[in-house]
C-alpha cells in the first residue's frame, strides 16, 4: 500500500496476511522531495523557542536523505508476521507473534501518538518470549488508513477498544492482558470496561491519578507530593499550545504534511521533542525517520490526529474491575491518587528519558509488563 493509494475495506471477517513493501517509486519521490526542500530562514531566539532549529532539522533530512535505509526498517517490520482485517468497516493492520511458551497468554500491545508500528519494533520480540503479542495499528495511522470517504462516526478510544476486544475475539483469544502507552494507555483501560470478562489486566507508562482539581484529590498527600504535583503541572503549562489547534483545523495543516516530508518530519520531531523537555538522547534518527516514513509513506499525518479533533485526547480512565500496573508512572503522589478510583497493584516509578517508552526504554519497559502479568496469573 502507498500513500496514493487509499485501502477501502471489504466487509469480510477474514484475516488476511499483510507484507510491507513500499513501492521504489514512492521512496524515489521522498528522496526527490527531500533534495528539493526550500528552507526557511532561522528565526531569532534560543534553541527551540520559536520551534524545531533548522540546524537541527536540516542534519537530520540530510540522514533521510542519503543514510536512512527504508529497506531495513521494512524487513524489521515484516520480521513479525503481519495481517490485516475489516471491522467496523475499518481495516485494522497488525502484527501477531505466537510465542513458543506454553503459558503464554494473549497481549494487545497499543502504540502512541504521533507514533505508529515503529514503536514497539524493539519490544514485539522480547515480549514474545512471555505472550503472545497481537500489535495493531490505530485507525487512521500507518497501514489501518480511513477508507474514502471517511466514516463520519467519531473514532474514540471508547470505539477503538470495541475494535480490539473484536479483533482478539476473531484471533481466538479469551483471556488476555493489555498495554498501552499515550494513546495506547488511553484505549486499553477501555479494553477493560468494554471486555472485563476477558481482560485479566490493565498496563500502561502513565497518566492516571493526574489531579482535576477537586481538593480531596489532595487529601493525606505529603508537602514533598503537592510539591512535586505542582512542579509537574508548571511543565504542562509550557507547551507550545498544538493541542487546541489541531482539535479544531486539523485539515488546514494536513496539506503541509501530505505535500511536504519535511513538514511532516518537523511535526513529529516537535512532538517528541516537546513531550521530553528537548531531544531525547534514548531515541535514535533511525527510530525518527522510521517512524516519520511510515506517516509519509502511507499518508497518515491528518487522519492520525483523530485523538485530538474528535476529542479523545485526555488522560486515561479510571477502572476497577480489572487489575491495573503502571511502569513509568511519575511522582508517587500520582500513584495516590490513582489507587482512590483504580485497582492499582503495581506503581512503578521509572524514568524512561522520553515519553517514548518502548523507543527509549525498552528492555525495562517488558520486565515490568512480564512482572506485572506474572502476578495476575
Amino acid at each position: 500500500m502507498s500513500r496514493s493509494g487509499q485501502v477501502v475495506p471489504e466487509k469480510s471477517a477474514e484475516v488476511r496476511p499483510f507484507r510491507v513493501d513500499v513501492p521504489q517509486s514512492e521512496l524515489d519521490d521522498l528522496r526527490d522531495r527531500l533534495a528539493r526542500t526550500r528552507w526557511p530562514r532561522q528565526l531569532p531566539g534560543a534553541a527551540w523557542s520559536r520551534g524545531v532549529p533548522l540546524a537541527h532539522l536540516r542534519e537530520l533530512v540530510e540522514y533521510w536523505h542519503d543514510g536512512y535505509d527504508w529497506r531495513a526498517a521494512e524487513a524489521a517490520l515484516n520480521a513479525v508476521p503481519q495481517f490485516t482485517t475489516v471491522i467496523d468497516d475499518q481495516q485494522i493492520h497488525f502484527s501477531h507473534l505466537r510465542s513458543a511458551n506454553p503459558d503464554a497468554i494473549g497481549l494487545i500491545v497499543t502504540h502512541s501518538w504521533p507514533n505508529s508500528a515503529a514503536e514497539h519494533m524493539r519490544t514485539v520480540q522480547r515480549l514474545g518470549e512471555h505472550f503472545h503479542v497481537v500489535a495493531p495499528t490505530l485507525p487512521g495511522f500507518g497501514f489501518s488508513p480511513f477508507p474514502e470517504p471517511a466514516d463520519e462516526r467519531p473514532w474514540s478510544a471508547e470505539r477503538v477498544a470495541r475494535t480490539w476486544a473484536e479483533l482478539m475475539r476473531r484471533l481466538g483469544y479469551d483471556r488476555y492482558g493489555a498495554h498501552g502507552n499515550d494513546a495506547g494507555a488511553l484505549v486499553s483501560p477501555q479494553l477493560a470496561v468494554a471486555a472485563p470478562e476477558h481482560v485479566i489486566g490493565v498496563h500502561i507508562t502513565g497518566g492516571l491519578g493526574v489531579p482535576t482539581g477537586d481538593p480531596a484529590e489532595f487529601e493525606g498527600l505529603t508537602e514533598a507530593d503537592q510539591a512535586e504535583l505542582a512542579q509537574m503541572a508548571q511543565w504542562w503549562s509550557e507547551g507550545s499550545g498544538y493541542g487546541p489547534y489541531l482539535a479544531k483545523r486539523p485539515q488546514t495543516l494536513a496539506y503541509g504534511w501530505h505535500d511536504s516530508p519535511v513538514a511532516q518530519l518537523a511535526w513529529l520531531v516537535e512532538r517528541f521533542a516537546e513531550f521530553d523537555g528537548g531531544p531525547s538522547e534514548r531515541i535514535d534518527r533511525d527510530q525518527i525517520l522510521t517512524n516519520a516514513s511510515l506517516y509519509w509513506l502511507t499518508g497518515t499525518g491528518a487522519s492520525s490526529s483523530w485523538t485530538y479533533y474528535e476529542g479523545a485526547a485526555g488522560m486515561p480512565i479510571n477502572q476497577d474491575l480489572v487489575p491495573t500496573g503502571v511502569s513509568h508512572g511519575g511522582p508517587a503522589a500520582l500513584g495516590k491518587i490513582a489507587a482512590r478510583t483504580n485497582k492499582i497493584v503495581r506503581w512503578s516509578s521509572l524514568e524512561a528519558g522520553s515519553h517514548m517508552v518502548a523507543m527509549a526504554d525498552p528492555d525495562r519497559l517488558v520486565d515490568d509488563i512480564v512482572a506485572f502479568f506474572t502476578d495476575l496469573r
